[in-house]
């Protein structure tokens, strides 16, 4: 079996292999090549836990775990990544242990390329002018991301803490050669936005519908458990919603907070992401839609990802072998 650290993984692929696994396996769960998920959340008196696992058919068919802790004062407190935790992946035909991997880096990239994914389909493809709610390392790979598939030319970045909004905004324009400005009010910026990311931990709605414009497009990234929260219900409820599972989000997303405040229904739900990548629903149809992209990262994606990393690192020869028996 190989181990795999979080450095060297993240020499193996680039954000847009990223992008390109997560399309396809998106597109290969809405023809059914995937296995039926499986997720649980477990609450811990600091943070939380999130198990997820699933797998793929195919040549060779994988299956992968996924355990990720979310602890969001651990940077403060004890320098340590917010989010951290491992990827267990096995063949799916025999149970083989193939790899054990820091999960860290795969969570990151794959989640801003599903965001690249959706705007791909579901923004207004001359969108221009994004906020970035969320300016930790996944506000900087979706902003990343979002930058590959749209021609953006400004971007707002928000958060709680305007220390920190500051240094995303400097070092995003750096790297990006697009300006990036701190926005002390989220509704100003919005205004002028075409697309908004949010993620966060928050566990309180701080979009809401009032102050959303005609047309914007909305990755919702930070509500990946059931008490987060960062769009308000009535929004929710009174846009185009396309999941990433629908069966997923009605039980820890945006979509779940909805359907429990009694404004939507599950059959409400426009589509899952790969009915779109796949042809069978339509993404958007109309210049004023507003869309929601109700993101809450799926096994699909772990699998997907963390099969080519192991691939990428077995053709490398780079690891370390393990023999667990």
């Amino acid at each position: 079996m190989l181990l795999l650290s979080r450095s060297t993984i993240a020499g193996l692929l680039s954000l847009d292999d990223y992008r390109n696994i997560v399309e396809e396996v998106f597109r290969r769960h809405a023809e059914g090549a995937s296995f039926e998920p499986a997720l649980a959340h477990v609450d811990a008196d600091e943070g939380e836990f999130h198990i997820k696992a699933g797998g793929l058919r195919g040549a060779t068919p994988y299956f992968a775990a996924k355990v990720n802790g979310g602890f969001f004062q651990n940077r403060a407190r004890y320098g340590l990544p917010n989010i951290q935790g491992l990827i267990l992946l096995s063949r799916a035909d025999n149970g083989t242990p193939l790899a054990v991997m820091d999960s860290g880096e795969i969570t990151t990239q794959r989640t801003g390329a599903a965001t690249a994914v959706a705007a791909k389909y579901l923004a207004k493809q001359d969108s221009r002018v994004c906020l970035v709610c969320g300016c930790g390392n996944q506000g900087r790979i979706q902003l990343r991301a979002l930058a590959c598939v749209l021609p953006l030319e400004r971007v707002f970045a928000w958060s709680r803490d305007k220390e920190r909004a500051a240094a995303y905004s400097s070092s995003m324009t750096e790297e990006l050669g697009i300006p990036v400005v701190p926005s002390a009010e989220i509704a100003s910026a919005l205004r002028e936005s075409d697309v908004l990311i949010t993620c966060t931990p928050s566990r309180t709605p701080f979009i809401h519908r009032a102050d959303v414009p005609p047309g914007l497009f909305i990755a919702a990234v930070g509500s990946d458990s059931p008490a987060k929260q960062e769009l308000d219900a009535d929004l929710v409820a009174a846009s185009k919603i396309v999941t990433d599972l629908t069966g997923q989000a009605v039980h820890v997303g945006e979509t779940h907070h909805a359907i429990a405040a009694g404004l939507l229904k599950a059959g409400q739900v426009h589509a899952e992401l790969g009915d779109v990548v796949a042809g069978k629903r339509p993404g958007r149809v109309d210049s004023k839609e507003v869309i929601i992209f109700d993101s809450t990262g799926t096994a699909m994606q772990d699998v997907a990802s963390a099969a080519v990393v192991y691939e990428k690192a077995c053709e490398l020869g780079v690891g370390s072998e393990w023999n667990p028996i």
